[in-house]
């Protein structure tokens, strides 16, 4: 956004009506800008009004790191058994492009499935019982996508375009459009949170940062705000020994009252940011020991989530949490969970990582569904990316690995308005290439903004000149088959 136009955002009416002997020179400005003028006295900080009834109020998004298999987890390829070692037939590969990792081995041999599936729910949904057998009894809340596809090819981009719409760092994620739109339900907490979890199987990270939760060139207060895993949640959000309260709140006063008059002499809207994120982190204070201490929850609801579910860090732990802090108003809570890249040793890997996730997810529909919160709260699980049928590395019927692939790739979601018990798209014999139903990464994204009450080409905001919005320029379209 153009600076002038940033802090007029800002502006109170009174200031704006203040400052009598600027009107002339601020309407002809705006005009020259291409700005309404009465515009220039609207709060930047209020939310945005929905462009209809939303069905979703609230987003818990879990984000497997490295991009899961989905023909060892979701797309059943029973044929597959009868081309076992074959080489791949390039009459399915159609010279599509493959990543350095595979591209110089000498052939590409098939490699089926090791793990059986069985149909589940009322719905029939064919699942891998085996690794998840926790999950597959919530078939009939799933909705399935077998048909995900996105651009690239490699991690950074493709996590990066998954969570902001674009391989380019820079942009807005999807949690920050969310605050943008929807604003705050509780002002002693962020209106969008990140927790990192910790895998059992730690052997191949992949990169996480801050950029995947940036606000762009959204208002900073947008970004999201990550908690730790272990110790406090927030680094020195509590007062240093000896720093009483009443001092503390002294000091955020003298301080805030130093950045407002920074900010009225500047105009640099990150200066407003800062102000903002000292109250809340003033008022974080009391209510984050409150959220993380779960001494208050039965345990029957502590059993639905596992073993782990005390064990900070733990994605059980974090999938409690997100559920604590969807119900005190936070609008987006964003999971990770490292370690679905696959290249090899798939029987080792992938039994772990559904270990990890398979009851506490099971838990969490279980948990919003019993406290009336899954009609109206979206659960979206999936990586950036999915896995080749053929074999990375050296392969046998009981081990083999998989490299990246971005042509289809599976994910779900639940709640929130969307159709439970569905299997939306088809991919080919191969699980390569999509043979009914396409969905791409902005027509998820236009889906979810539908579901949150916006139209993905109106929920915009004005950047140097352009009206930026997450879904881009391209064409997106809303899945209406994913809808309730």
């Amino acid at each position: 956004m153009i600076p002038v136009n940033a802090h007029n955002l800002y502006e109170s009416r009174r200031r704006f009506l203040g400052r009598g002997a600027n009107v002339l020179g601020f309407a002809a400005l705006a005009s020259l800008l291409g700005r309404d003028p009465h515009a220039l006295a609207v709060n930047g900080d209020q939310p945005l009004a929905p462009h209809f009834a939303p069905k979703a109020k609230r987003v818990i998004y879990m984000h497997m790191v490295g991009g899961p298999s989905q023909m060892d987890l979701f797309d059943p390829k029973p044929e597959m058994a009868k081309w076992y070692a074959k080489d791949f037939p390039d009459s399915v590969r159609k010279g599509q492009r493959l990543t350095t990792m595979t591209t110089n081995q000498a052939r590409f041999p098939v490699a089926p499935s090791k793990y059986r599936f069985s149909e589940h729910g009322r719905c029939g949904m064919s699942l891998n019982a085996e690794l998840l057998p926790n999950l597959s009894q919530c078939a009939d809340d799933l909705c399935l996508i077998r048909s995900m596809n996105t651009e690239s090819i490699n991690h950074e981009p493709a996590i990066t375009f998954m969570q902001t719409g674009n391989p380019v760092t820079g942009r807005p994620c999807l949690g920050a459009w969310a605050s943008y739109g929807l604003g705050s339900l509780n002002q002693n907490l962020p209106t969008f949170v990140v927790l990192v979890a910790e895998p059992s199987f730690r052997d191949q990270f992949q990169a996480i940062s801050a950029k995947l939760w940036s606000a762009g060139y959204l208002p900073g207060e947008h970004a999201g705000v990550a908690f730790r895993s272990k110790g406090d949640p927030i680094l020195y959000i509590n007062n240093p020994a000896g720093v009483p309260a009443e001092v503390r709140r002294q000091m955020i006063d003298g301080v805030n009252a130093l950045n407002q008059l920074n900010y009225e002499a500047v105009g640099d809207p990150e200066t407003h940011t800062r102000i903002a994120q000292y109250e809340m982190a003033y008022r974080m204070q009391a209510s984050v020991p409150e959220l993380t201490d779960l001494s208050s929850e039965s345990a029957a609801t502590l059993a639905l989530y596992g073993n782990e579910v005390k064990k900070a860090g733990t994605f059980a732990n974090s999938a409690l949490l997100a559920r604590r802090l969807v119900e005190r108003g936070v609008r987006f809570v964003q999971i990770y969970h490292n370690n679905w890249d696959h290249h090899f040793n798939i029987a080792g890997r992938l039994p772990t990582q559904c270990q990890d996730i398979d009851r506490p997810c099971y838990g969490l529909i279980q948990d919003l569904k019993l406290r009336g919160l899954l009609d109206d709260t979206l659960i979206i699980w999936g990586g950036e990316f999915g896995r080749t049928v053929y074999s990375q590395g050296h392969l046998t019927s009981a081990n083999y690995g998989r490299d990246h692939h971005p042509r289809c790739f599976s994910m779900w979601m639940a709640g929130g308005g969307t159709k439970g018990g569905t299997v939306y798209g088809e991919t080919d014999d191969f699980s390569y290439n999509i043979a009914r139903d396409p969905v791409s990464v902005h027509d998820l994204h236009a889906t979810i903004l539908q579901l949150l009450g916006f139209d993905h080409r109106r929920l915009t905001y004005r950047y140097q000149g352009l009206d930026g919005r997450l879904t881009g320029v391209e064409e997106a379209n809303v899945v209406k088959g994913l809808l309730g």
